[in-house]
């Protein structure tokens, strides 16, 4: 028996299904199974009920999982630890990011990281949809937004504001939006947002918040797709800084209700680096976390239970 078996089983535990641990190693699905069953007849006991729509764990199972789990961690942070010393990073770092975000700032940063360390080899996850950092053995992902609690350590490194926008050819062919709630008379742009009603908020000077519903034709699941209609003049957006400070800049979008606070979840959003509660954090995590960290405009470092 070694490690790796161990690891395959606890991998297999953890999702309950061949298939999802056979594509996040790159393997075979028969090859884990046939893993796992060398590992049932050494121990001389079943450790799953197979049917063909579930894979349950036996009593024998689930006992066997709670006392090799630490034991198998013990022995990964010793290796590494061992590994570490030679002062190289080694083995694979797994990144997640949101795609729009990702694209646009991850994956530069990827390339310096290959560029800086040779001898790393580099997963990077571009997704939406939210992802379980233990689950999919992710060491760093790069989340936008308000964290949830949860077992995880996040760092915030850089506020994050979103802007009302729309393209000069639109304001110049529509009355001029002064109030919130004139907001409801105009085509928006929709981005649906998972628990959240289709309003946008806004909090004036002195702090305080009203919610306007807004309407529009589109709708749109990303971003980036967003800002492509806005640009075009199909409508008003609402959009993060780090998606249209550019097109700000240059004036290919302007700028609507700037004297008020905006967004579509809460006021709070932020850029956060998520990396999984561990006792020892390996170099390669480390090393990555503080080169994104400076990278996506780190300020001193703030540290809560994160999502």
């Amino acid at each position: 028996m070694d490690t790796e078996t161990l690891t395959l089983f606890l991998d297999v535990m953890r999702v309950r299904n061949f298939s999802r641990v056979a594509d996040a190693r790159g393997m075979a699905p028969s090859s884990i199974s046939r893993a796992i069953t060398a590992l049932e007849q050494e121990l001389g006991v079943r450790l799953f009920q197979r049917t063909t729509r579930r894979l349950e764990p036996t009593e024998a199972g689930r006992l066997y999982f709670e006392r090799v789990a630490p034991l198998v961690a013990e022995f990964q942070s010793a290796a590494q630890m061992a590994r570490d010393l030679v002062e190289e990073p080694r083995g694979t770092l797994r990144l997640t990011a949101s795609t729009v975000h990702g694209q646009m700032y991850v994956v530069p940063l990827v390339t310096e990281l290959a560029a800086q360390y040779p001898a790393l080899s580099i997963d990077v996850l571009l997704t939406d949809a939210w992802v379980d950092l233990v689950e999919e053995r992710v060491d760093i992902a790069v989340r936008l937004g308000s964290l949830q609690d949860s077992s995880c350590i996040a760092r915030r490194v850089a506020d994050m504001r979103f802007h009302v926008c729309a393209s000069p050819a639109w304001v110049a062919a529509h009355d001029r939006v002064e109030a919130p709630q004139q907001l409801a008379q105009h085509d928006c742009l929709l981005f649906p947002r998972p628990g959240y009603d289709l309003n946008w908020l806004f909090r004036d000077a002195h702090g305080r918040v009203s919610e306007v519903p807004i309407h529009g034709r589109y709708l749109m699941t990303n971003s980036q797709a967003i800002k492509q209609c806005a640009l075009a003049g199909m409508g008003i957006a609402l959009l993060p800084d780090w998606l249209v400070d550019a097109e700000l800049a240059d004036g290919q979008l302007l700028r609507l209700l700037p004297e008020y606070e905006a967004t579509a979840t809460d006021f709070d959003s932020a850029v956060w680096l998520v990396y999984p509660s561990r006792d020892y954090l390996p170099l390669k995590t480390r090393l990555a976390l503080d080169l994104l960290g400076k990278r996506l405009g780190e300020r001193p470092a703030t540290f809560v239970a994160g999502r």
